[in-house]
């Protein structure tokens, strides 16, 4: 899909507001345990630095703290980012594509439900991996492919019909959420974006379903 990086950021700065009660109603509350596995999975330990891309609100990233990692969020919406202004975290205001840290720079990186809103998702992953030591360790929590064909015909079925109804009523932008469910229906599924993955900086990597597929934690190391 075509995504001109300004008009997906106004579009995140307009839902910041209310976008993590809406995320919890929209995932009927799982949002909270996918945060969990996702921070399990990245596998933190104290004092590793960890750069949290796509943070929005912060909301993730104080979930990796929980681990006694140092973490960073990042984002190119300021609006998300100020939603989440209460979250004392340390925030940066940054472009996916262009990211403002030096070279090998952090123990791990990931990024949330954001890998499909950068306009070039594979030179995005380029730039993780250059500010990610080497060693160091990547997780990308993304929508994906529900693995049974009847769940999956009744979750595309959610994401086209009921999740901009549902938006509508709880959302400050539910026009946006048409833009998010056509971008969950468009992107690759598990194994296509392991693919992408490994052939953009990272190697190794492999994935876990969570919520029989609806959403999927891809992992890779960067190469020593």
């Amino acid at each position: 899909m075509e995504k001109n990086p300004h008009d997906v950021a106004r579009m995140f700065d307009s839902v910041g507001a209310k976008y993590d009660i809406t995320n919890t109603i929209l995932s009927f509350g799982q949002d909270r345990m996918w945060r969990k596995r996702t921070r399990e999975r990245l596998d933190l330990k104290p004092g590793d630095k960890v750069l949290d891309l796509a943070a929005g609100t912060a909301v993730s990233t104080v979930e990796l703290g929980t681990s006694g990692a140092w973490c960073v969020a990042c984002d190119f919406s300021l609006g998300m980012l100020a939603a989440g202004r209460d979250r004392e975290v340390p925030k940066v205001c940054g472009d996916g594509m262009q990211l403002p840290f030096a070279d090998n720079t952090f123990d791990a990186v990931t990024i949330s439900y954001g890998l499909r809103n950068i306009h070039d998702c594979a030179a995005g992953l380029r730039e993780m991996a250059r500010v990610t030591k080497p060693g160091g360790r990547l997780t990308v929590a993304e929508f994906s492919t529900p693995v049974i064909p009847v769940f999956r015909t009744i979750y595309m079925e959610y994401l086209m019909r009921a999740l901009p109804a549902i938006a509508k009523v709880v959302s400050s932008n539910p026009e946006s959420y048409e833009y998010l469910a056509d971008t969950i229906r468009a992107w690759p599924n598990q194994e296509a974006l392991a693919r992408i993955i490994n052939d953009n900086g990272w190697q190794g990597c492999g994935w876990q379903n969570l919520s029989g597929g609806i959403v999927a934690l891809h992992s890779a190391t960067k190469p020593l």
